[in-house]
């Protein structure tokens, strides 16, 4: 059976963007693919020292996980720093990659630009082959990630490449599983939906409170009033009504086209079949959230089980490089 292994930085509470981007791709193909799904714990470091929160956040981007539909038997999670050969891995194949290669790659690029980061370090320049070992560890088939991820899995095909025509062949070279939906636009317009800009719909939020955050989403900007034609191709409330309410979105784009829909109705229709989805999301978190022994209970299991599998790549790996 073909491998998955895909990861998030414990962020906390997850948005809409995580769940087109790689969640609803993970509970997809839990069911015809061998899945593991680690929190990237160690990543946080490479961007802030600040780690008061990982454990929190863990647990709380978990939930989401469980409440979205991830299943903890077929899909085993897991904390990264709680197995050691990550960082071992991690340490072998940044021998095997050029600060020129890691310089050009444009999500490191993005990154930088977006934090204001003046010095980069030597781990955030890193980073990427960090997720390699992440991902090779395991032996990943695919990994099912958002497209500003991709030149990331480039790099760990490179590295598996040559790992095995240096050392010998241990490494299958990974690819990237990307949905229709693998970016959803922010509610402000912006390329990217993120908490810290503040323009997310998140998994946990009450159907109020996707009221509130539609009714101040960008729209069209010729149609200022109800009557005036609009153009749904270039409005990102209609984005998401392809997203969630596909069955209408034939009549709201007809409609929108002539003026008989408004902005105002358009965004109370989207908010509630957004509700309608995250409705059982919501339900089920409820249980997690009263019940977080089971969710430290499913990572511990979760971590045996990746434990299995890392230490028996990495007798493959000392054995080739002579140090078995």
């Amino acid at each position: 059976m073909k491998r998955i292994l895909s990861g998030m930085r414990p962020t906390g509470k997850l948005h809409l963007g995580h769940y087109t981007g790689a969640l609803e791709n993970w509970i997809a193909l839990q069911h015809d693919f061998e899945n593991y799904h680690l929190v990237a714990d160690w990543h946080v470091l490479t961007t802030s020292l600040n780690t008061s929160s990982v454990y929190e956040d863990t647990i709380d981007m978990v939930i989401d996980w469980l409440a979205a539909g991830l299943d903890p038997i077929k899909s085993p999670m897991f904390r990264q720093s709680r197995v050691k050969e990550h960082t071992e891995l991690h340490l072998i194949l940044s021998m095997l990659i050029t600060v020129n290669r890691l310089e050009r790659n444009p999500t490191v690029k993005d990154q930088i630009r977006d934090l204001n980061i003046e010095n980069i370090t030597y781990g955030h320049l890193g980073y990427p082959v960090l997720q390699a070992a992440d991902i090779l560890l395991y032996k990943g088939d695919f990994v099912p990630v958002g497209e500003d991820q991709v030149p990331h899995i480039e790099i760990a095909r490179e590295l598996a490449r040559r790992f095995n025509q240096t050392f010998g062949p241990v490494f299958p070279e990974p690819e990237p599983k990307l949905t229709q939906f693998s970016r959803l636009v922010g509610l402000d317009g912006n390329a990217k939906m993120s908490k810290s800009l503040g323009n997310a719909l998140l998994l946990s939020d009450d159907p109020e409170t996707v009221k509130l955050k539609l009714r101040k989403a960008v729209t069209d900007p010729q149609k200022m009033r109800k009557g005036d034609p609009g153009r749904p191709e270039i409005c990102l409330v209609f984005s998401y009504h392809r997203k969630y309410n596909q069955d209408e979105c034939q009549e709201i784009s007809a409609d929108c086209k002539s003026g008989k829909l408004g902005c105002v109705d358009c965004k109370l229709r989207c908010a509630s079949r957004i509700s309608e989805f995250l409705d059982p999301i919501i339900e089920r978190r409820k249980h997690y959230e009263a019940n977080k022994d089971e969710v430290i209970s499913i990572l511990c299991h979760g971590e045996e089980c990746a434990r299995k599998v890392a230490q028996k790549t990495m007798d493959e790996v000392h054995n080739l490089i002579g140090m078995g």
